[in-house]
């Protein structure tokens, strides 16, 4: 087991930390939703219309352009709604539970990848390079299982996992046939897993050290001409059980906290629930107008409370939209609650890990890029991140690629996205650059 040491990277001690490990029973959920875009790189054709009855693990539609990736039910019920948006695009579909619980069970003879194709598995693999769920014809070169999130007040992945940790091995034994090459598992120092037949390397640094493409970059690179699939240690654990068992599981842990719930605990629930099952008396009352995050707050998506849980599954974030709508003096503040990752304000030398409730007000607006090196001090890998940005803004194919557009994805500039004082959306900007590097190259 190779140990890592990363020093880029910043922790945010946001406040709102799980304090009790336990695990309480959510809401039942009036109805549940998958939300195609948390698929990328999948255009949706419906194989359910509305009004339909559809068996939990039952595909409710494929890629329109490779017609054996399918996205299945969660639950067993009806299609209630087709959620379409601009030009009919499929924004999400609901499915209204039933009582009979019917479930699909697969043939776990048949050949890994078509088992994983057929029971909706395969969309939550993703590929570098484009940061997509893999083609159905694709070979990785190496697969990259990551065993811990590193993002402000991510749940241990450990212990979502619970005794699902013994259906790794046999995880690890079925994507081995998938590559040529190795299956890696990083993990977190603190919470090491062992015995998975995996090759194993931990790291140790702050934010983003739990993020597939920093771990990928610092064990075996991604070069032009190669792919590579990443999975979260609990996908892996659900590909073991369904080739264990035959059945898929869609249950699931999830961690709820953030500034504002007032109970912050691990709940269980089943993917795509609504987030109200989740949220409802855990809220905060103190008159602040909140913020639901179905994620983190780098990378999550912003949700109302009539919402739902968008992949992968496992995290919803609550915090303030606005602390303080009028601050006296602002960003020239001397104030020592003033918070800054940065040496800008004396919380910057005295407080900087010190637990902090943030919220979503951006204090300030647009500017130019400064090329001061505050996105490379934020991510671990090696690429010059600002000269990068510059080409995909431009969109110079040839200077993407020499800059390492192969081997990012969006997550991966969350944090620098975070710490930019130019304000810009650098996760956004990834992914259009990598859509149009994909639509230019493939």
């Amino acid at each position: 087991m190779a140990l890592i040491k990363l020093k880029r990277g910043f922790d945010i001690n946001l406040k709102g930390k799980i304090t009790d490990d336990n695990v309480v029973d959510s809401r039942a959920s009036d109805t549940y939703a998958v939300v195609p875009d948390d698929f990328t790189g999948i255009i949706p054709r419906m194989e359910k219309k509305e009004g339909e009855k559809v068996a939990a693990g039952e595909p409710l539609y494929h890629d329109k352009g490779d017609e054996k990736i399918k996205v299945t039910s969660p639950v067993s019920g009806t299609v209630k709604q087709v959620v379409r948006g601009d030009r009919r695009k499929i924004m999400a579909v609901v499915i209204e539970p039933d009582n009979e619980a019917r479930s699909v069970t697969f043939d776990t003879r048949e050949n890994p990848k078509a088992l994983l194709l057929e029971s909706g598995l395969w969309p939550m693999l993703r590929q570098r390079p484009y940061d997509i769920v893999p083609s159905s014809s694709a070979r990785p070169r190496d697969i990259f299982i990551t065993a811990f999130d590193s993002a402000p007040l991510a749940p241990s992945l450990k212990k979502i996992l619970g005794d699902d940790v013994k259906f790794l091995s046999k995880a690890v034994e079925v994507l081995s046939t998938m590559t040529d090459g190795k299956v890696y598992l990083g993990c977190s120092p603190n919470d090491p897993i062992t015995d998975t037949g995996a090759e194993t390397n931990t790291f140790s640094g702050p934010h983003p050290a739990g993020n597939a493409g920093v771990q990928i970059a610092n064990v075996k690179p991604v070069n032009k001409g190669e792919v590579v699939w990443t999975l979260d240690v609990v996908t892996a654990a659900r590909i073991g059980k369904l080739f264990e068992t035959g059945k898929m599981d869609y249950s699931t842990v999830v961690a709820v906290n953030g500034p504002g719930v007032d109970q912050p605990s691990y709940m269980k629930a089943t993917m795509g629930c609504k987030l109200s099952s989740l949220l409802d008396g855990r809220l905060s009352d103190s008159g602040k107008e909140l913020r639901i995050i179905s994620g983190n707050v780098l990378t999550g998506v912003r949700e109302s409370i009539e919402g739902y849980l968008h992949a992968p599954y496992r995290h919803v974030t609550v915090i303030n939209e606005i602390n303080k709508k009028d601050e006296f003096m602002g960003w020239a503040s001397l104030s020592p609650k003033k918070y800054s990752i940065y040496h800008v304000f004396t919380s910057g030398i005295f407080g900087r890990h010190k637990e902090v409730d943030l919220d979503a007000k951006l204090n300030g607006g647009e500017r130019a890029i400064v090329l001061s090196g505050e996105y490379d001090n934020m991510l671990p890998m090696d690429i010059y991140a600002e000269f990068l940005i510059k080409a995909i803004i431009a969109f110079d194919i040839d200077k993407m690629e020499q800059l390492g557009i192969y081997e990012i994805a969006p997550e991966d500039f969350a944090l620098a996205e975070y710490a930019d004082t130019s304000k810009l959306e650098l996760q956004r900007i990834v992914r259009d650059g990598l859509d149009k590097m994909r639509a230019e190259m493939c």
